[in-house]
């Protein structure tokens, strides 16, 4: 089974992308299911027809799915649920605001994940399609197995045994219910399953991430950004998706300086995420709604590619912590030593092998950081980098 999640800055159009891409899949002869994990669905206008929080079958080989947080629990948040609202309301009046508590921040995350697993387990289909929520949230999407995980080691590092023997005489003192044998047993196996799915999520072979930017100046520097993340966290960005450009046929004066800007960004594209595949896909002439108008746009840019299959598959940026600061490494294949020059402004580092340019962004853990030196060794370009206090800067 294939994973194949599209995320990108809100309004560059990745919902159409990813629709169109199932699309192809299904009529290739792929079992594919489409799922939609952004609280502000759009799947659905883009098939043109309503869907449900279960998967709906809309033609041969393609389902799709709008996942739902209140169906999500109750279908199976079960006693962890229970539990949360009784924690809130232990010394509160039990209202439907408090049954609103128990639906926390990232909560969508966590069904979404805990839905993508079972249908991984079930191998019911070839593809799964995951339509992401904007980028910030698409990152809290992806780490929320770690992010959890760091949750259970601190707060539920009791055994279950001592929770048990505790909470007759700890509960009257500490005025808040404990958790339940069976609540823990719960949040548990939940643990389990979301350290699967990283696992699943880290196979780089099962599992691709698609960045979708439009030729704007403020969308491709959120997708730098992003693309870094995701490449540290080893996460496989197999490919990029251009979308919305203004086709060349268009001569028309009035879009004249909207090619020549978004000339400029295919170029700062191609200059940032270079040797990963970069696909395109035009401006059309009416909107991309309904089955005709996405399998035009998936021919238009996969063409006679496989459309599911893993584009690329190196880990393009790593970052390691070191005695000093950091070491950035940064794949660079088929380019010479001596061809090699590197500049910092500001965020960004700006790296020249002869007529290539390649820009990276640093996270914003490390914009106080400046490079200290730079090594180039077994394809990989090593760049160290050191803080600075404010009066260095």
């Amino acid at each position: 089974m294939r994973i194949i999640l599209y995320t990108g800055k809100g309004g560059v159009g990745k919902t159409s992308i990813a629709a169109a891409t199932a699309v192809k899949s299904a009529r290739e002869g792929k079992r594919t299911l489409i799922i939609s994990a952004d609280a502000a669905h759009s799947l659905g206008d883009s098939f043109d027809q309503k869907l449900s929080p279960e998967p709906m079958q809309l033609e041969d080989n393609l389902w799709a799915q709008e996942i739902d947080t209140n169906h999500e629990l109750e279908q199976g948040w079960g006693m962890v649920q229970k539990y949360i609202t009784t924690l809130f309301t232990a010394n509160a009046v039990n209202d439907i605001t408090t049954e609103e508590l128990t639906i926390f921040p990232g909560i969508e995350d966590l069904l979404s994940l805990l839905r993508i697993l079972k249908y991984y387990k079930e191998k019911t289909y070839d593809l799964i399609i995951v339509d992401c929520a904007p980028t910030g949230e698409t990152l809290a999407l992806l780490s929320f197995p770690d992010m959890f995980r760091w949750w259970m080691e601190r707060f539920f590092s009791m055994k279950r045994k001592t929770i048990k023997v505790l909470k007759p005489i700890a509960e009257p003192l500490i005025g808040i219910p404990l958790p339940s044998d069976g609540v823990m047993g719960e949040f548990e196996r939940i643990y389990n399953q979301l350290d699967e799915m990283r696992q699943i999520f880290t196979d780089r072979d099962t599992t691709s991430i698609r960045i979708v930017v439009n030729p704007e100046k403020m969308v491709v520097k959120e997708a730098q950004r992003s693309f870094t993340y995701l490449n540290i966290y080893n996460f496989n960005v197999d490919a990029i998706v251009v979308n919305r450009v203004i086709p060349e046929e268009v001569t028309d004066p009035y879009f004249s300086v909207w090619k020549d800007i978004q000339s400029k960004y295919k170029g700062m594209i191609r200059d940032s995420f270079e040797p990963v595949p970069i696909f395109q896909a035009p401006m059309f002439e009416k909107e991309v709604l309904g089955f005709d108008m996405l399998s035009r746009m998936a021919e238009e840019i996969f063409a006679d590619n496989d459309a599911t299959k893993v584009f690329y598959n190196q880990r393009t940026q790593t970052i390691e912590k070191t005695d000093t600061g950091y070491l950035l490494k940064i794949y660079m294949p088929f380019v010479e030593k001596h061809d090699l020059s590197l500049n910092q402004k500001g965020d960004e580092l700006i790296i020249r092998a002869g007529l290539i340019k390649r820009t990276v962004t640093l996270p914003r853990t490390l914009r106080g950081y400046n490079v200290n030196g730079a090594k180039f060794e077994n394809e990989y370009l090593n760049i160290s980098l050191v803080g600075v206090t404010p009066n260095e800067e």
